[in-house]
């Protein structure tokens, strides 16, 4: 047989044949080369990527504590409990046809009994989602209720149904308590509001994670195929915050809202005045830190009888702005007319350009006439010859007019600027308000100014300028983050005072302080503001609302600083929309500054130091005169200077009133001593002394056998305007003689006129 030639067709197909696989080879031969080489590292981490597996491992989040050490925020190990919906299909279809169980409903049953979770929600996620492998139920369950689930899942043998995960959980052991300060954080640890925002990027740390090496099965490989990469603790911080005086401030703004019915909530601040170190700040909406999504029960009510359905937008909408306003840090975001407590800015910037001396006079007749308008006093038939500084005791407009005319429109729009008012005071807080004002004046707004009408400051702004004037003229800027560490301890931020300028000079500041401090402890308009054994510089303001549909509404305001020989700390409380009582500054603020201050001084350890005339009108302790002899208790009563009551017979003395403790005025204090088998019989009736003169309450009350403990008024015996307030026993309410009643008084000393253009 004859071989064919190959043709030379064929022979090129070949040739090209061969040529394409060899190039083909070639190309490959050249990216496993390349890949080999010049990208080894890309494609090794993709194939790593593919074969390992990558957990996160949280950082701790720094801890948030008060000036003492105390822990405000830090953080707990809690369980988020989840089940396995597939898990929970794979054991059902494995029981028997003729079982009587039914997992998904034995878990859900004890889920929601222990967790407090609706029963529906836990059998919907079991039986609709049977593809998954994790669904959550509770994301947060604190170790009691854990344990539950733990008992309940070893009752069952439900293991591989139910899981409990450890977690890091940001706690509050407060509470409430600063919670519009302190802040909250989000279920997954990033602050949302207050100091956990401010200060997210120094507290939330940096997470650290492992990397498993796993096989083409998924099994874990050995551990040189894994590594670990160390978390970063997040910084602590130190706040200026004090537990003590918070708590006191907030006793006091509840106070006030409760008495006087408060429709705007109601704030207050505490403040070093030299160093702007924040002791205290509380707003009268108070949420709880650990659980900030669920309303305050003003809200709650506010939203339950809205005439919304539940569930509606309507509803829906009005519950997150309920939220909103719930968690609004009002003495920081919001801006308010401050009233006569302005005039003490007025009167620095009139003494330091001295153009009015403390003794200059003025006749107010109850108004004045600017640009051909009218403005009135509060006293509108006028206060007759003042003084500047009875002028600014007494908050008359008039002067203030005249003040503000002297002082001229350029050079109060200069210091307004120096004292901070048109700038925000850089407190270390998300959210800060600003002022609103005209920054071009004409006559007639320089003369509303000059007595605090008509422009609008931040709480926090008035309290700055104000503790300028307490610390000798400098305006420092507020703070409330004192230092950051680490973990080791390493101050990592240590704050210092910022004097950001100063305002006016020392020597005008101390003469203001007196000035103050007379109006509080003599016959001014802020007596109510009095604190027994301190000198107390304070004073009152009132201003009604401009805003449409809030005609008539007013707030109520109080600035104090203390010892006003020596100012230490400063304090503002602020009450928006007082329905309730008189409702001026005076009557709605001062009592409830009073009261605060005459907790929080004694306790930053600042001595009280009473005058003679104090001393003369002080209170006096009931001594311990059970067990002894008659004669031997009446000497000890004598000699504190009391009276004394003996009912019954006998030689011991077995019963006393009032008790050993208690506090009396030594005035008209009585001690009632029982001998023998005589009996404490309550047989006098309390009567109502609403709106007694302290000197027609201590007479009504020493008639019926009582003793009374008298609070709220230096002058207590001498009839200068105080009235009773209130008293610790109802009245109507039977009592024995020698009890003793508490009587609070209260002047009703107006202090602005809020409708001063008529």
């Amino acid at each position: 047989m004859t071989d064919r030639p190959i043709g030379s067709g064929a022979q090129k197909r070949s040739t090209w044949l061969c040529l394409i696989m060899f190039a083909v080879f070639a190309f490959l031969l050249i990216r496993i080369f390349i890949i080999q080489t010049v990208n080894f590292e890309k494609y090794q981490n993709k194939v790593i990527d593919q074969m390992t597996t990558e957990s996160a491992v949280a950082a701790s989040r720094g801890k948030i504590y008060d000036r003492n050490g105390s822990p405000l925020a830090t953080n707990v190990t809690t369980y988020r409990v989840f089940i396995s919906p597939s898990a929970i299909q794979s054991y059902q279809n494995e029981l028997p046809e003729d079982t009587d169980i039914d997992y998904a409903t034995l878990i859900s049953t004890g889920l929601s009994e222990i967790l407090g979770v609706k029963y529906d929600e836990v059998y919907k996620q079991a039986t609709k989602y049977t593809k998954y492998l994790d669904r959550t139920i509770k994301r947060v369950v604190y170790e009691e209720k854990a344990d539950e689930v733990r008992e309940f899942i070893g009752q069952h043998d439900l293991e591989k149904m139910i899981y409990l995960e450890a977690q890091s959980t940001r706690y509050y052991p407060n509470d409430s308590l600063g919670c519009h300060m302190i802040g909250f954080t989000s279920s997954d640890g990033v602050g949302l509001y207050g100091l956990e925002l401010e200060y997210d990027k120094y507290l939330k740390g940096t997470d650290g994670y492992y990397i498993m090496a796993r096989d083409s099965y998924g099994n874990l490989m050995p551990f040189d195929y894994a590594s670990y990469i160390d978390a970063v603790d997040g910084y602590d911080l130190t706040t200026t915050i004090d537990t003590t005086v918070q708590n006191f401030l907030e006793e006091q703004i509840e106070m006030t809202v409760t008495d006087h019915d408060a429709q705007n909530r109601a704030c207050g601040i505490v403040m070093d005045v030299n160093t702007g170190a924040i002791l205290a700040m509380a707003t009268s909406s108070p949420f709880d830190l650990n659980d900030p999504w669920g309303l305050d029960p003003a809200s709650k009510n506010e939203l339950k009888y809205s005439g919304y359905a539940e569930g509606s937008d309507e509803y829906n909408e009005l519950s997150r702005d309920l939220l909103t306003k719930m968690w609004s840090n009002k003495a920081v975001t919001e801006s308010y007319i401050p009233g006569s407590t302005f005039k003490i800015i007025t009167t620095s910037m009139a003494l330091e350009e001295k153009v009015l001396s403390v003794t200059d006079g003025l006749t107010c007749s109850g108004s004045k006439v600017v640009s051909g308008i009218r403005v009135h006093c509060y006293k509108t038939e006028g206060h007759g010859p003042l003084t500047f500084t009875e002028g600014l005791q007494h908050s008359c407009n008039v002067w203030f007019m005249t003040a503000g005319e002297k002082i001229g429109k350029e050079k109060f729009a200069e210091y307004f600027s120096a004292y901070g008012y048109t700038e925000k005071t850089g407190i270390d807080l998300p959210g800060e308000g600003n002022s609103i004002y005209r920054s071009e004046m004409d006559d007639l707004d320089l003369a509303i100014y000059s007595f605090g009408q008509n422009f609008n400051v931040t709480p926090m702004q008035q309290i700055c300028a104000v503790s300028a004037v307490a610390n000798g003229g400098d305006l420092v800027t507020p703070y409330i983050v004192e230092r950051i560490t680490d973990k080791s301890g390493n101050v990592i931020f240590s704050h210092e005072t910022e004097v950001r300028r100063q305002v006016v000079s020392e020597e005008i500041c101390n003469t203001i302080s007196s000035m103050l401090e007379e109006g509080v402890s003599g016959d001014g308009g802020a007596k109510n503001a009095y604190v027994a054994g301190y000198r107390v510089a304070a004073k009152t303001g009132t201003s009604e609302k401009k805003d449409a549909g809030k005609e008539g509404m007013y707030i109520c305001s109080t600035v104090a600083y203390a010892p006003a020989d020596d100012p230490q700390i400063a304090i503002i409380i602020i009450v928006d929309e007082p329905t309730e009582g008189v409702l001026y500054g005076s009557s709605v603020a001062a009592p409830y500054v009073s009261g605060a201050l005459k907790n929080i001084m004694p306790y930053l350890g600042i001595e009280a130091k009473y005058t003679e005339k104090e001393l003369e009108k002080m209170a006096v302790k009931v001594g311990r005169y059970t067990g002894m002899s008659l004669e031997n208790a009446k000497e000890a009563i004598l000699d504190r200077g009391l009276k004394y009551t003996v009912v019954g017979s006998g030689e011991v003395v077995k019963k006393q009133l009032p008790e050993y403790g208690s506090y009396i005025e030594k005035v008209s204090g009585n001690i009632v001593l029982y001998m023998g088998n005589a009996e404490l019989t309550n047989d006098v009736t309390v009567p109502n002394m609403t709106g007694m003169t302290a000197a027609a309450a201590n007479g009504t009350l020493v008639n019926l056998g009582l003793n009374i403990k008298i609070e709220g008024t230096n002058n207590y015996l001498s009839g200068t305007g105080a009235r009773v307030y209130s008293q610790s026993v109802p009245a109507g309410t039977k009592v024995a003689k020698g009890t003793v009643v508490t009587v609070t008084f209260r002047y009703t000393d107006e202090d602005d006129e809020t409708d001063y253009i008529r």
